[in-house]
């Protein structure tokens, strides 16, 4: 008796599940969960600054959007389901440490896309979308909350020999920035020649290639670059 009660308890369930969704209203759902997870992406891609770039990011993306959809429409209306569910994701352990603080927005949005798919809201689903597409395009190109970069690093090379260069650079490096600091003077291994580095803040008006370009001009002085501050560049 207690083999048939369970035997008849699961044939109920599934004959619950078949009769949540028609096969086609599956279809379109998978369908629009997947359209939407490869308009994430391509958003992603197209805003994406720095080094931290990951074919991979957009792929899973596009996965989550999905997998999500599914697991909504498993769900249905069953609480036992949803609570089963958990327990059994409760064993994934995720260690991939998140390098752009922007990226995990874009896993919420895959979430939010799949679970409105799934949930048959498509109208939420794809206005949504667009206006969050939308935002993010008007965030990237007016570059909302950047900052004017002033610090840098100016490195070039002179001739030890010659004692009054040091008092030349010195007087460029006042007149064009706010504050400097020497960050290393490096002998080469012959002794014939010095690299100095300068950590510089550069004043408002100035411009830093104008300064590499004075700097270049004093006899002795060669190999001039400026590089961005550790802290200008996103990984």
């Amino acid at each position: 008796m207690m083999g048939q009660t369970t035997n008849t308890g699961i044939l109920a369930d599934l004959t619950d599940i078949s009769h949540i969704y028609h096969p086609s209203e599956i279809l379109i759902n998978l369908v629009l969960s997947f359209i939407l997870g490869v308009l994430i992406s391509l958003i992603y891609k197209k805003t994406h600054k720095g080094l931290s770039y990951s074919q991979s990011f957009m792929v899973t993306n596009i996965f989550v959007a999905v997998i999500v959809c599914m697991v909504i429409m498993i769900i249905g209306n069953s609480l036992a389901r949803a609570f089963a569910l958990v327990g059994a994701l409760s064993i994934i352990r995720f260690r991939t440490v998140v390098k752009d603080t922007k990226d995990t927005a874009y896993i919420f949005w895959s979430l939010a896309a799949g679970m409105a798919a799934g949930t048959g809201s498509y109208f939420l689903a794809i206005a949504g979308s667009i206006i969050i597409s939308g935002i993010a395009l008007m965030l990237f190109y007016t570059n909302f909350g950047s900052i004017i970069k002033s610090e840098f690093i100016v490195q070039f090379r002179i001739n030890s020999n010659d004692s009054n260069i040091t008092s030349q650079y010195n007087r460029l490096i006042s007149d064009f920035t706010k504050s400097h600091t020497l960050l290393s003077s490096e002998s080469s291994g012959d002794g014939q020649t010095i690299k100095v580095s300068f950590d510089v803040v550069m004043k408002e008006e100035m411009k830093q290639n104008e300064l590499i370009s004075k700097i270049s001009k004093i006899d002795g002085v060669s190999e001039v670059v400026i590089i961005a501050a550790k802290s200008d560049v996103d990984y």
